[in-house]
């Protein structure tokens, strides 16, 4: 019983629990618990930036230039595929539940959105601003995409002039600020239950469970979405590497616990790459590189619950969406999974970019906005496990699983990284490819 008090996840779902029972006890004075749970993301968020880059570049920098070439058209197909079956099987649900059938909208829009929506770029211009003009720049406004773009590059070029002059040190340095950065992300980990305890309590002080109610259809859109993607997954994965699929629920408990509790997937990151490694045996060197552009690319959750938004905007203001339409939602669906920052709060303004791009009414978006908080949930459930089965199906084709690890016979640490010892094994599966 101590064991279980003592877990992390247990103490979490403790605190979430306790969090929401105080909020509706105490009512709105538990917003001023707010800046306790704001403080503890932003202890989080500060270190997103120099953790992916140095997984990034730790992850192609110590490849051969054809493992990295193989492992990153592995992870962007199996990204890309699921993002393509997510906005499918949304359009279909929604079709099926109609979500935003016969609900009533009133009320006006704020400014603020609606600016917001039409300053948003073109699909041109979006794809443009993939690549920053100043790294720093990017830097500064947690800009994801171009940071993993030039963390990319630079790796590659890494891995090219250590192959050149046998020169590690630039390597070793940052694999160094890596495990730096993910010790400082452990330590900020101890203050978590306190974190979520205040932010679910501002939450349920404020709102209520009322506000579920409100669009529970479009909830439930979301949710079977979710729940089928899972299974999905689960079995790709389990046809794939002939894991025992029975296994995952243990090794995936701790940051699903953080991921419905923060609703970020930045946040879960640290946690969903130790838990990768250390638990489910995928080989540091792939975890690095498909865990951190999944932090990305690989929001399958978002690609769902966008398409959703799509049709649930549409059947709200009672417009027929064509076949071009449908298609259009569906690629924005996907580029705006690739190019929209991981943290908690963009999605008023991606609703609105939504609505503007296809003519759909904003109106309704406020309903949308109200119950976020529990979308956001199931989106971030599926993003974060989501990048841990990618992660293994990369891994299973390169041989990079530890199956001892998996079947908890042996333990690994992810923190003692050995950067040469992959060299061998990954130049094995390049022949046999």
């Amino acid at each position: 019983m101590r064991k279980l008090l003592t877990h992390p996840a247990m103490q979490i779902g403790v605190a979430a629990v306790g969090g929401i029972l105080f909020g509706l006890i105490v009512g709105d004075w538990a917003a001023n618990l707010k800046f306790v749970g704001d403080m503890f993301i932003r202890l989080i968020q500060m270190s997103i930036v120099p953790l992916v880059m140095a997984s990034v570049i730790v992850a192609t920098g110590s490849m051969t230039g054809t493992g990295t070439g193989k492992i990153a058209a592995r992870t962007f197909g199996w990204m890309l595929g699921f993002s393509l079956v997510a906005a499918v099987l949304a359009w279909a649900l929604s079709v099926l539940i109609r979500p935003g059938a016969g609900i009533e909208f009133t009320g006006p829009v704020d400014a603020g959105l609606q600016e917001s929506a039409q300053e948003a770029l073109g699909w041109q211009d979006t794809l443009l601003n993939f690549v920053s003009t100043n790294i720093f720049a990017a830097m500064s406004t947690a800009t994801m995409v171009p940071i993993i773009i030039f963390s990319l590059l630079f790796g590659i070029a890494l891995r090219l002039q250590i192959a050149r002059t046998g020169d590690t040190r630039v390597l070793s340095f940052v694999d160094q600020v890596q495990q730096i950065v993910l010790t400082m992300i452990r330590l900020v980990m101890y203050i978590a239950p306190i974190g979520v305890f205040c932010l679910l309590a501002a939450l349920a002080g404020d709102v209520g469970f009322a506000v579920v109610t409100t669009a529970l259809k479009y909830l439930g859109a979301n949710l079977a979405g979710v729940l089928i993607l899972f299974v999905l997954f689960v079995a790709v994965v389990t046809v794939r590497t002939r894991l025992n699929p029975w296994s995952l629920p243990g090794k995936l408990t701790e940051q699903t616990a953080i991921a419905v509790t923060t609703t970020s997937s930045a946040v879960t990151f640290p946690t969903v790459l130790r838990n990768t490694v250390e638990k489910v045996g995928v080989s540091q060197k792939v975890a690095n590189f498909t865990l951190s552009v999944g932090l990305t690319m690989g929001s399958y959750g978002a690609v769902l619950n966008y398409m959703i938004v799509v049709m649930f905007l549409a059947q709200a203001g009672d417009v027929e969406l064509g076949i071009g339409q449908i298609v259009l939602g569906m690629g924005l669906a996907i580029l705006l999974n690739m190019g929209t920052i991981t943290v908690p709060g963009g999605f008023p303004v991606v609703a609105m970019f939504l609505a503007t791009s296809l003519g759909l009414p904003f109106e309704a978006v406020g309903l949308l906005i109200a119950v976020d908080w529990f979308a956001g949930i199931f989106r971030t459930f599926l993003n974060v496990n989501g990048d841990t089965f990618v992660a293994m199906l990369v891994a299973d084709a390169d041989g990079e699983i530890d199956r001892d690890v998996y079947n908890g016979t042996k333990t690994v640490t992810a923190e003692e990284i050995d950067l040469d010892a992959y060299q061998e094994a990954m130049a094995r599966a390049d022949a046999a490819d």
